[in-house]
Formats: C-alpha cells, structure tokens, sequence
C-alpha cells in the first residue's frame, strides 16, 4: 500500500549530497520533501513554496545555518526553523535561540525518530503561530469596522443634537414656554454634555485613523489657537504664555493640538470653584531633539493615588466632575502615535503640572 506525504512541507538545506539523499529517503514518505545544496537553492523553494519547517546545516559554504536563519527571518517569517549541526560553536547556537533566528538545534548525525518529533512539533507551532495571527487580523478588521461605525454615528447624532437645540434656544427666546423648573435648561446641559461625548469619540477616532503628517509647527501660534479655542468654553481662565523656540520644529501639528487642546479643556474644568484668578500657565521648550511642553494649573489637584490611573479610558478623578473621561486618554493615544511621553506631578488644593514631550522630527525629515 503506498503510503501518501502529510501536508507538512520541509526544506533541507545541507551542502553535502550524501545528508541530502539520506532525508529524502528516510522521510519522503512521511512528509512532503524538498531539498537544496546551497542557500540560493534555498531561497528559490521558498519563493516559489509555502514550506513549513525549514532544516539547515550550520557550516556550509560562503554562510552558517545561523547566518542564513537570520537574513530570512525579516523577508519569511513564517517557517519554522531548526538548525543541524555537527560542530560545538554553542554560543552562536544559543544566542540564535534567544534572539529567535531558530526554534531548536539538532546534533549530527541525527536520529531519524528525533528529527521526526522535532519536524511535528515544528508544524504544530507553525499552526499555533498562523491561527493567532489569523486571530489578530480578525481582530483588527472587526475592531476597525467597530471603530468605523461608532465614527459614522457619532457623526450622524450630531444634526438631530444640533436640531434639538435650536428648538431649545427658539424656545427661549420667543417665551413660548413657561418653564419655572428649569426643565429646559436640564434638557440643554444634557444635550451638550452628549454633544461633548460625540466630539470626543470623532476626536478620537481621527486620532487613531488619520496618519501622521510631519510640518513646520510655530508653537506660539499654535497654543494660541489652542487659548482661542478654549474661550469658547466661556470660562474666566488667564493664560500665562512662555515660549523658549530657538530651533525649528517639525510635527504632527494635528496631533499636537489635540493633546493641547485636552490638556488645557481639562484644567478648566477642574479649577477650584472658588477660585478667584484660575490660571493656566503654558510653557515650551524647543531643542533639535524634543519639545518639552507644561501645562500648569491652580486647580483642584489629582489625588496621589488616582495618577496611575487619570490615562484610563472613563476614568475621572472626581466623580461629580464635568469631565467624560475621555481627554487624557485621547492625549495618551495621540502620544503614542507620536513616540512621545507625558508625566504629572499634582498637589491636591494647589493644582497639577502635566509634561509631554515629543520628538523633534525636523532631522529624520531632512536626511529623507
């Protein structure tokens, strides 16, 4: 009865032909077998198969089974890599392991039972590995098309949001409608309070979906817009301006503005409610290498136990806030993306100091 291959697909690379032969009789009827006597024999199976477990001899000609492993690890990740080796250069072998250039070593002459077991276990974590990263694209899709959604609805909401309250405002003004509990006005602070929601959600998802784009940024411009836009919120803050930028800054400016923006939004709302001049002061320092930027405010401060946790999506430090818990984590996001940090340093009753820094990408932009 003639015995049929398995799926499993295994290439041997070995520069001598009496090796080559050898594997091939002893496991062409177990496995599908393909074998070379050099690297570019080598690389032209994988170019042309989807091998599954590749087995290389460490000395052969012109490069090292290790050597080899390595260049193919970046272009073909994906199979499965054991070394055979009749020399004791263990240390190379060892920091191949640790580095994953190769799943496991075999010592020559080899035993056709453990080179065997070896090869199926090669295959099953070829398959552990494909499955999860089939998982992981899976993933991906249904969290973009989540991602896509929310986007498109949060936006939709938005015209009968706007469309309530201008029914709201008419209302107001013409005197239409007694209203001697204030119902209107609770039903106006709850429509704005799910319009912020909706500008947070779009906020974040243009964040996360909008790639970077590098421009000369002119922070004092910026922050400024940045002041103009925090006005709208019709609070009494004054702004105290520093700006040390002495060098040119190349950036994300779209990005930069959101973490400002978020910034600034949150030390208005938690400013001490009796607080006579609530200040926010904005520094910045420019080198070639980063931007350091503060945010400094004498308001209610963060409390000391909260710190490792304000960057939580839906957390606030203070349950009666105004907040939505939504800005730091929209801030730490967008540093993400743009490879910077912040830190935050806060004294409850006198107010909290929040430092981002974020990479100068004027030199990458100019050596491109």
């Amino acid at each position: 009865m003639k015995h049929l291959p398995t799926p499993i697909k295994v290439l041997y690379i070995d520069d001598e032909q009496a090796n080559l032969t050898a594997f091939q009789a002893s496991f062409r009827r177990k496995f599908t077998v393909f074998t070379a006597s050099c690297v570019a024999e080598g690389m032209n199976v994988l170019n042309e198969e989807e091998v599954h477990v590749i087995i290389a001899d460490q000395r052969m000609p012109h490069t090292t089974g290790v050597e080899f492993f390595r260049i193919i690890r970046n272009v073909i990740p994906n199979p499965i890599r054991i070394l055979i080796t009749g020399y004791t250069d263990i240390d190379s072998i060892i920091d191949a392991i640790n580095s994953g250039e190769i799943y496991r070593y075999i010592k020559k002459p080899w035993d056709q039972t453990e080179l065997e077991v070896a090869i199926n276990q090669a295959y099953d974590t070829f398959n552990t590995r494909k499955d999860l990263n089939d998982k992981i694209i899976e993933l991906q899709k249904t969290n973009d098309e989540l991602n896509r959604f929310v986007y498109s609805t949060s936006h939709d909401l938005r015209s009968p949001l706007a469309n309530i309250m201008a029914i709201l405002n008419l209302a107001k003004t013409d005197h239409s409608v007694i209203d001697p509990n204030n119902y209107l006005g609770m039903i106006e602070s709850s429509v704005n309070r799910m319009d912020m929601y909706i500008h947070k959600i779009i906020e974040y998802y243009r964040s996360i979906r909008v790639g970077e784009y590098w421009e000369m940024i002119d922070f004092e411009a910026l922050l400024k817009e940045c002041i103009a836009f925090s006005d709208l919120q019709g609070q009494n803050i004054h702004f105290e301006l520093n700006i040390n930028q002495p060098v040119k800054f190349t950036g994300d400016a779209f990005r930069i503005s959101i973490i400002m923006n978020n910034l600034i939004s949150n030390a208005i709302k938690y400013r001490k409610p009796d607080e006579t001049k609530p200040i926010v002061k904005l520094s910045v320092d420019v080198t070639e290498k980063e931007v350091c930027l503060d945010i400094e405010d004498n308001g209610l401060g963060i409390i000391e136990s909260h710190l490792n946790s304000i960057f939580q999506m839906f957390f606030r430090s203070i349950d009666h806030s105004k907040g939505l818990g939504l800005g730091l984590y929209i801030v730490k996001e967008a540093l993400n993306r743009l490879n910077g940090n912040i830190s935050v340093q806060s004294e409850i009753g006198k107010g909290t100091i929040f430092s981002v820094k974020v990479p100068n990408q004027s030199q990458s932009v100019t050596s491109h």
